[in-house]
């Protein structure tokens, strides 16, 4: 059998990148779509040139590299300009998680990790086997992006309105970790699953049970 595909999602600051570096400490690799999506629009990448010519050069910084923040505030204030942004950069973005998701089915690890904000959004969920939702209040998530990002709660509000609803994400689950806790917490909860996941493995049948 080949090995399971995880797929990790969760909305903003939810603590994706928490889990899988938790996940890690017990052998299993993983890849982040966002560090992926970063990938595909480095200087020099066909995207990147199509951004800049749609948006113009306000979303590149000194030195021709793409300025996430002022993109975000573009794409997040009008709905119309984040579809177009995501039918240039989704393809490119799934077309490198195949090839990444191989080398990974290669590695010999029981499962592996697809970390994706937007997993059932993109269409991202039919690479993976299960989804694993990483679960926390919409009060939460507000606190720690604007401790982590510098950004107002008007543009958080905004992301988290652009992703899927909390309780939708939820009930397309097939597991959650519920991340508002300690780490210690999270890191039982994850323990446990690690253990599920192995057995599932080990026995096709009980793949989606």
């Amino acid at each position: 059998m080949q090995p399971l595909t995880i797929g990790v999602t969760g909305g903003i600051a939810s603590g994706k990148s928490a889990v899988a570096l938790e996940f890690a400490k017990l052998g299993i690799p993983w890849v982040d779509a966002d560090i992926v999506a970063r990938e595909v629009v480095e200087p020099g990448e066909p995207a990147l040139a199509e951004i800049a010519e749609h948006f113009g050069p306000e979303v590149l910084d000194a030195e021709g590299r793409l300025d996430r923040r002022a993109l975000r505030a573009r794409v997040f204030a009008d709905e119309a300009e984040r579809r177009w942004l995501e039918s240039v950069t989704h393809p490119r973005i799934r077309q490198r998680l195949e090839a990444y998701l191989d080398e990974m089915r290669a590695s010999g690890a029981p499962y592996h990790l697809l970390v994706s904000p937007l997993l059932f959004e993109s269409g991202q969920h039919t690479l993976v086997d299960r989804s694993l939702v990483i679960d926390v209040p919409e009060t939460l998530q507000i606190s720690r992006t604007i401790g982590r990002d510098t950004v107002d709660e008007a543009q958080v509000r905004a992301i988290i309105r652009a992703q899927m609803p909390r309780a939708e994400r939820l009930a397309r689950a097939d597991d959650v970790i519920d991340n508002q806790g300690s780490h210690d917490a999270l890191a039982r909860q994850i323990v446990e699953l690690d253990r599920r996941y192995r057995q599932l493995t080990d026995s096709p049948s009980a793949e989606h049970e």
